[in-house]
């Protein structure tokens, strides 16, 4: 457990070794931490470096020999906290240059299609609703689903819908009966919900606004059909009204 937390925050296979090692040992040479973390000689000099440079580790000169100990654990909060500032600065520098590349890309004419595979992906479809669209606007999903060994699924709509919520976007869904029990409670902001008759469940979902619409399969490798076109759009909202009038609420 402590290694898989470890490698979470960023530090790589050999640095949680020789991290972990090197708490066991207290200050020590080398040769012995080497041993202990079961990584080459040739190696641990330079994990130690990057470890030393993540201010984890420090060393002393006894003589003419090097003497290695990790710092206290409590450093790794202060590494956290300098990764975060790194991230923000990141962020900063990015957004910074996102008009820039938007001008490059090219426009969009005329009806698209895409498929997006994977969780990442379509969860990032949902983002750029969040992008799209504007305070008061609104966006529909016919058949929502969530799948119950696919807890990923439950936090990534936690989180998003909390987001949606804070700006206002409105989101008009249509959900099969039998995920009432499975509906995270930050959906319910700023939304309208009604539930399909068993004869309509469906384990694919709509999503759709504007000029978009998109299909999704949610399986343990969702997949995504993404159409870029109004009149896709207009015929999505003909059979939503549709099912909205015999959904239940």
């Amino acid at each position: 457990m402590d290694e898989v937390s470890l490698k979470e925050i960023g530090l790589t296979e050999g640095e949680v070794k020789v991290y972990l090692a090197l708490l066991k040992l207290g200050s020590t040479k080398t040769g012995p931490l080497a041993t202990k973390a079961k990584v080459s000689s040739s190696k641990v000099y330079k994990i130690l470096g990057r470890l030393e440079t993540k201010g984890l580790v420090t060393h002393v000169m006894q003589g003419k020999i090097t003497f290695f100990r990790a710092l206290e654990p409590k450093r790794l909060l202060d590494y956290i906290d300098e990764e975060e500032e790194a991230l923000k600065q990141k962020r900063k520098s990015v957004a910074e240059l996102i008009p820039s590349l938007e001008k490059q890309m090219r426009s969009v004419v005329g009806p698209q299609a895409t498929i997006y595979t994977g969780f990442k992906a379509v969860t990032n479809f949902f983002r750029n609703i969040l992008d799209d669209l504007k305070t008061g606007e609104e966006y529909f999903v016919l058949g929502a689903k969530y799948i119950e060994d696919m807890p990923e699924q439950s936090r990534f709509f936690y989180k998003y819908h909390q987001l949606r919520g804070l700006k206002k976007i409105k989101v008009n869904m249509l959900m099969n009966n039998d995920m009432k029990q499975l509906l995270v409670p930050t959906t319910k902001i700023c939304a309208e919900i009604r539930y399909l008759p068993n004869y309509l469940i469906s384990n694919m979902q709509i999503v759709f606004y504007k000029r978009k619409a998109m299909m999704i399969v949610w399986v343990p490798e969702p997949i995504g059909f993404l159409i870029e076109s109004e009149e896709v759009v207009k015929s999505f909202k003909t059979y939503f009204d549709a099912f909205w009038k015999i959904a239940e609420k």
